[in-house]
C-alpha cells in the first residue's frame, strides 16, 4: 500500500435526559422549538447523517443511552444507526462499542468498569447483531487496569488523544500496540490533533470539504509510505454532534469528504475502515508505545476534570465533594445489597447478577424469569421483588457517576441535576426495601459542595433536581 489512508471517528452521545422515576425525559425550554435537546440534536445532526449515508462510510460509536432514546422516539434514524455498520466495503464493520453510562473509568471501582464495559459490549450484540472489535472509551479516559479489562472481555482496540502516548511527539500516522501483561495487548489508534481540532472547533476550515483534503488531509499523508512499505493512516476523531449540531451543515462536509463519487476529485489518499485498518498483520506487528495513565481527551489535567479542582474550571472545589458523597454513598448501598444478597435463596452473586441484569435493562429478559433464573424455583414474590429492586437500585447507582455531572462549571446545570437523580433512585429504592437512612446522610454530605455561581448548597440542588420531575423532598 502506497497510498495514504483516511479514517474518520465520530463520538455520537448525549447526557441521559430521562427522568430516573418515570422513564420520560421532561421538556426542556431550551431547546424549543423542540420538546428537549435529544429531540433537537436528532433533528439537526443524528438524522442528517443517517439520511445522507455518511454513516456507511466513517467509524462511529453510539452511546447505549442515547441509542435506546433513538429506538423508542426516532426510529427511523436508529435503524440507520444499525445499518450504517456495514457500509458498501465494510470488512468488520463501522461500529465501535462504548462504555455504558460514560464515566470516567479510571475513576471507577474494579467491579464497576467492569460492568460498565460488559454493558456497553452487551448493549452493542444486541443492536448490532455482532461482537464489536472496538471500543471507546468514554472522554478516552484511559489507564492499564481498563485496557486489561477491555482485553479480557474480546476488545482487540481503542482510540486516544497523542497526548495520552508516553512517547513525546508520537507519529500518529500508524497504529500501536500497548502491552498490558500476562500476554495481552491491545492496538490503540491516536487520532490527528490538529485535524481533529480544526474539523471540531475552526468553522472556516469544514466549509470546503475539497479544500480540506487537499491542504489538511493529503499535506499530513504527503510523503508515504514509511520506510518498510507501511502505508500512513490518519485518523480524525470528534464529537459527532459536530456535522450539524455544533457546526450547522457540516453533515454536508463529512459528506464530502468520506463519500466517494464521480464528482469527487482524486485527493491522493483513500478513505478506509478504520477496523481494517487496526488489523495487527502477523508478520509485521504493530510497535509498541506505552501511555500516560489516567488521562483523558478533554482535560489538560489528565482526569481532573471529573474528580477535583481542575484548572479548566473557574472554580472547582465543588466537584471533589460531590464525587465524595456520591462513592460513600455508592459503597453503603454495596454493602446492604450484599448483606441481603446473602440472605436471598441460593446466595445469588450480587456482581455476576449485576452484570448480567443489563438484559433486563434491555427489555431482552422478563424481569421475573430473571429473578427466577438467580433465586431457584419457586421463589416468593418478595425475594423476587427484592432481588430486582436492589438490581435496580445498582443500576442508577453506576448512572450517577456518568461524567456529565462533573464536566461543566456549576453544579446547578442540568447535567448535574440529572446524575442528582440518579442518585435519588438508587437511595430511595435501597432505603424503602432495607429500612435504611441513607439519603439522610447522602444529603449530609451534599452540604458540603457549594455552587460557585448562585452560592447554594448541594442539599439545595439535590431539593431542586427532585422537585422538577414532581418527586417528594427528602425525609428529615
Amino acid at each position: 500500500m502506497s497510498r495514504g489512508r483516511l479514517a474518520v471517528h465520530a463520538h455520537f452521545y448525549q447526557p441521559l435526559r430521562a427522568d430516573p422515576f418515570t422513564g420520560r425525559v421532561p421538556a426542556e425550554p431550551s431547546a424549543a422549538p423542540f420538546h428537549d435537546w435529544n429531540a433537537r440534536v436528532e433533528a439537526e445532526s443524528y438524522r442528517p447523517n443517517v439520511e445522507r449515508g455518511t454513516l456507511r462510510r466513517i467509524s462511529y460509536d453510539l452511546g447505549p443511552t442515547l441509542a435506546a432514546w433513538l429506538e423508542a422516539s426516532a426510529p427511523t434514524t436508529y435503524t440507520g444507526f444499525v445499518s450504517g455498520d456495514r457500509g458498501p466495503e465494510s470488512v468488520h464493520g463501522n461500529a465501535m462499542a462504548q462504555a455504558f453510562h460514560h464515566s470516567i473509568l479510571p475513576l471507577a471501582s474494579a467491579a464497576d468498569r467492569r460492568t460498565e464495559i460488559r454493558w456497553g459490549i452487551r448493549d452493542f450484540r444486541h443492536r448490532f447483531g455482532r461482537a464489536p472489535a472496538g471500543l471507546w472509551l468514554p472522554e478516552t479516559a484511559v489507564d492499564l487496569p481498563t485496557l486489561r479489562v477491555l482485553a479480557d472481555e474480546g476488545i482487540r482496540h481503542t482510540i486516544l488523544a497523542p497526548w495520552q502516548a508516553a512517547e513525546a511527539h508520537v507519529e500518529t500516522r500508524r497504529p500501536y500496540r500497548v502491552e498490558l501483561g500476562g500476554g495481552r495487548s491491545i492496538v490503540v489508534a491516536f487520532y490527528d490533533a490538529g485535524l481533529s481540532g480544526a474539523a471540531s472547533f475552526e468553522p472556516s476550515a469544514t466549509a470546503d470539504a475539497d479544500r480540506f483534503a487537499r491542504e489538511r488531509v493529503a499535506t499530513r499523508l504527503a510523503g508515504m509510505p514509511f520506510p518498510g512499505g507501511e502505508s500512513g493512516l490518519v485518523v480524525i476523531a470528534t464529537d459527532g454532534e459536530l456535522y450539524g449540531h455544533h457546526q450547522p451543515f457540516r453533515e454536508l462536509f463529512l459528506q464530502r469528504l468520506v463519500a466517494p463519487g464521480p464528482d469527487v476529485p482524486d485527493r491522493g489518499f483513500d478513505v478506509v475502515e478504520l477496523a481494517a485498518a487496526l488489523d495487527e498483520p502477523a508478520d509485521r506487528p504493530f510497535r509498541v508505545v506505552r501511555i500516560v495513565e489516567r488521562t483523558s481527551w478533554s482535560c489538560h489535567h489528565g482526569i481532573a476534570r471529573w474528580s477535583a479542582e481542575c484548572p479548566d474550571a473557574t472554580d472547582g472545589r465543588w466537584k471533589a465533594p460531590l464525587r465524595a458523597a456520591l462513592e460513600r454513598l455508592a459503597g453503603s448501598i454495596d454493602a446492604l445489597t450484599e448483606r441481603r444478597f446473602a440472605a436471598l435463596p441460593g446466595r445469588p452473586d450480587l456482581w455476576a447478577a449485576r452484570d448480567a441484569c443489563i438484559d433486563v435493562v434491555l427489555g431482552v429478559d422478563e424481569p421475573g424469569v430473571f429473578a427466577a433464573r438467580w433465586l431457584g424455583g419457586g421463589v416468593s414474590a418478595a425475594d423476587a421483588r427484592a432481588l430486582l429492586d436492589l438490581l435496580e437500585a445498582q443500576r442508577w447507582r453506576l448512572a450517577m457517576f456518568a461524567s456529565d455531572g462533573w464536566y461543566w462549571d456549576d453544579p446547578t446545570r442540568p447535567e448535574t441535576r440529572q446524575v442528582l437523580r440518579a442518585a435519588a433512585r438508587a437511595v430511595r429504592l435501597v432505603d424503602a426495601l432495607e429500612g435504611s437512612h441513607l439519603e439522610r446522610r447522602l444529603l449530609a454530605d451534599l452540604t458540603l459542595l457549594v455552587s460557585p455561581a448562585h452560592g447554594i448548597d448541594g442539599g439545595a440542588i439535590y431539593r431542586q433536581a427532585l422537585s422538577e420531575v414532581g418527586q417528594p423532598p427528602p425525609r428529615n
